[in-house]
């Protein structure tokens, strides 16, 4: 399990920032381990004050670079060092450690402790922070899922009206008639920079709603397969024909940052997008309109994603730990956010009560609802047509998905650069994917 789990470390795109070491042991202090997320900053800036303040736990940050710090937490949980008590995890890496055992389940702690109330916590992402033993092993900071958003003034000029809850086909119909609506302007953004965790974030759902899946339940490989095939020419004409310019190359900052300079009328992405388009100095603040992730055989199709905190299984400090990540996710600290650094920047998309919030509704009015209802009709468990051998909507949760996602995204890209065929790229994808499959086969046979 280590090696795999190092697979998925190689093809994470990092982001600039900075780090520090942990501090001293101490029976008063823990060590928290964590991504330089602006969210992840600014707990670190009011831990002191607050937090250790209240509790009189010291809490000694590693605070690393995204690529970095999923290397360095992978490294420190598979040997079981015990260096570092808590850590910042995904919904993709938790369920593997879990497994693994290098995290330790809450599920005692939260029964205990009441006033964390685990019911406010949307669903979605407790099942997607659970094993298969029915166990809670993380708890999410802040989280999203993905849905339409779109410039409400382009589509009314041209007389065109978004359904409540488009369809793809309806999307594309739409892509085609605002092509063009203003100079320099194309009808859609859609990711085609290759990573796993790039243009697969949005493709794999695209293929879940389609009928398509990576495997199926009993580990048949599937990424040729007609669904799979169908999905990925419907997202590779789409944005060949009305997509933006330099696709090949356009991850999320790219796709962000047209919608916001009015290269594209419309994106279909994640939902922390809405922050940055409708922030006061955004000149799209107020122009963009949110539905859901666009549809074909499924109810819903967006996708699931959580920075969440989880406890190293060798932690000699696992009841102060509970301490720090009950406060760390718990309402008092969105509060505290809200009234000491701006409602704006409190780290949403994982309590219900967020969104009965006055405070924050207001700072985000234009996105809130859209938000929360698409975390809450996300299924990690069940988002296509048929049962999955693993959780996950987006991704697979395997080890061995972002090496072998990375590697079959190359080719997508290079189809919508015009340089192979979708049949070409799924056909060398299929080999890859039957590979990984062929392991679980045996083992399953064993």
């Amino acid at each position: 399990m280590t090696v795999g789990v190092a697979l998925l470390l190689s093809a994470v795109s990092g982001c600039a920032g900075w780090g520090g070491g942990a501090g001293g042991g101490g029976t008063d202090s823990i060590n928290v381990l964590m991504v330089n997320n602006p969210q992840m900053v600014d707990l670190q800036q009011l831990t002191a004050d607050n937090f250790t303040k209240e509790t009189g736990i010291k809490v000694n940050f590693t605070v690393l670079p995204e690529n970095d710090v999923r290397d360095k937490i992978s490294q420190e949980f598979s040997s079981q060092a015990g260096q570092y008590d808590v850590a910042s995890l995904s919904n993709f890496e938790i369920p593997i450690y879990a497994k693994s055992k290098w995290i330790a389940p809450l599920s005692d702690y939260i029964a205990k402790d009441p006033s964390f109330d685990q019911d406010d916590v949307l669903k979605p992402m407790t099942l997607s922070l659970s094993a298969d033993d029915g166990k809670v092993y993380g708890e999410p900071f802040y989280g999203e899922s993905s849905f339409l958003m779109y410039r409400k003034d382009v589509l009314a000029a041209k007389g065109v009206t978004m359904p409540a809850k488009p369809t793809w086909q309806q999307v594309a119909d739409i892509a085609a008639k605002v092509d063009n609506a203003q100079p320099g302007m194309r009808g859609i953004c859609l990711r085609g920079q290759p990573g796993w965790g790039q243009i697969f974030a949005p493709l794999t759902t695209v293929v879940n709603t389609f009928g398509g899946t990576w495997f199926t339940q009993d580990w048949q490989a599937q990424v040729n397969s007609p669904e799979f095939t169908e999905a990925t020419k419907f997202y590779v004409d789409l944005v060949r024909a009305h997509g933006e310019l330099g696709a090949p190359q356009a991850g999320f900052t790219e796709c962000l940052n047209n919608l916001i300079q009015g290269n594209v009328a419309m994106w279909y992405d994640a939902t922390s997008a809405a922050g940055s388009l409708e922030a006061p100095n955004s000149p799209v603040k107020g122009k963009i309109g949110y539905v859901p992730a666009p549809v074909v055989k499924t109810d819903s199709s967006g996708w699931l994603y959580a920075w969440s905190w989880s406890i190293q299984e060798a932690s000699k400090k696992k009841d102060n730990a509970w301490k720090f990540i009950s406060w760390a996710s718990g309402k008092d600290y969105e509060t505290l956010v809200g009234e000491k650094l701006g409602w704006s920047r409190v780290p949403a998309g994982k309590r219900a009560s967020t969104y009965d919030n006055p405070s924050y509704l207001k700072e985000a009015a234009a996105f809130a609802t859209p938000t929360k209802e698409a975390i809450e009709t996300a299924d990690p468990r069940n988002p296509g047509t048929q049962p999955r051998p693993a959780i996950g909507i987006q991704f697979v949760d395997i080890p061995e998905f972002p090496d072998l996602g990375t590697q079959v995204s190359q080719d997508v890209s290079s189809a919508i650069a015009g340089r192979m065929s979708v049949d070409e790229a799924l056909k060398r994808g299929q080999e890859l994917a039957d590979d990984v499959a062929e392991r679980y086969r045996s083992r399953a046979a064993k």
